[in-house]
């Protein structure tokens, strides 16, 4: 009797040990074969949305999504990067990705300017959020959460921000692709080869989450 309940546990200890040696190989290989560079996770925040209904980094669990800053007052780089973002949503018509925008003028981007920012710019994605609510926390959020600066400014021409677009993995880590063995961290907002470069990035996460 005690020979067959050795076997048996013997047996039943190889087995787990088996099956827990193939998914951590299926694991490590589904999270490495993407290729691109972890740089850390991506800060926690509750805001409100251009919907006026509060928003998360929570809500965009299991999903992929890009960040960027701006104002909609913003004469410069603003209009360029949302055009850009409209093209990053647009290609991926099955709204399968979330896009997080975060006004660095919350006192003038209310919900209801938010709104009519995006209907005036081509927001359709359900899943693309332009976030407004205490300017202290969304300056943490850039500056510190996401090291993509921001600097407030008593006029729309003295605010300053990057053009960077940030892309998160499903598993909330902030993730880039490496140039010459040299990790980026950001995409460039400005660019066609930056938004590009972020679209090819994103299909390749999502090939690896399949």
């Amino acid at each position: 009797m005690k020979k067959k309940l050795h076997s048996f546990l013997y047996s039943a200890l190889a087995l787990a040990l088996l099956l827990g040696s193939a998914w951590g190989v299926h694991t490590l290989r589904k999270g490495k074969s993407h290729g691109l560079f972890i740089v850390g996770k991506a800060p926690a925040f509750c805001l409100t949305d251009q919907h006026n209904q509060p928003f998360c980094n929570t809500d965009f669990k299991g999903k992929i999504w890009v960040v960027d800053f701006f104002f909609t007052s913003c004469p410069t780089i603003c209009p360029v990067m949302t055009a850009n973002m409209v093209a990053v949503q647009d290609a991926f018509a099955d709204n399968s990705i979330g896009i997080a925008s975060f006004s660095i003028d919350p006192e003038t981007d209310t919900p209801e300017v938010l709104q009519a920012y995006a209907q005036k710019k081509g927001v359709r994605s359900p899943h693309w959020h332009l976030l407004t609510g205490a300017e202290d926390q969304i300056y943490d959020i850039a500056n510190k959460g996401f090291n993509s600066y921001a600097k407030a400014g008593d006029t729309p021409e003295n605010f300053e921000h990057s053009g960077r677009f940030v892309l998160v993995d499903a598993q909330g880590n902030i993730v880039c692709r490496k140039e010459n063995s040299k990790p980026i961290f950001f995409y460039d907002g400005m660019t066609p080869e930056g938004i590009a470069m972020l679209i090819e990035d994103i299909h390749r996460l999502k090939n690896n989450d399949q």
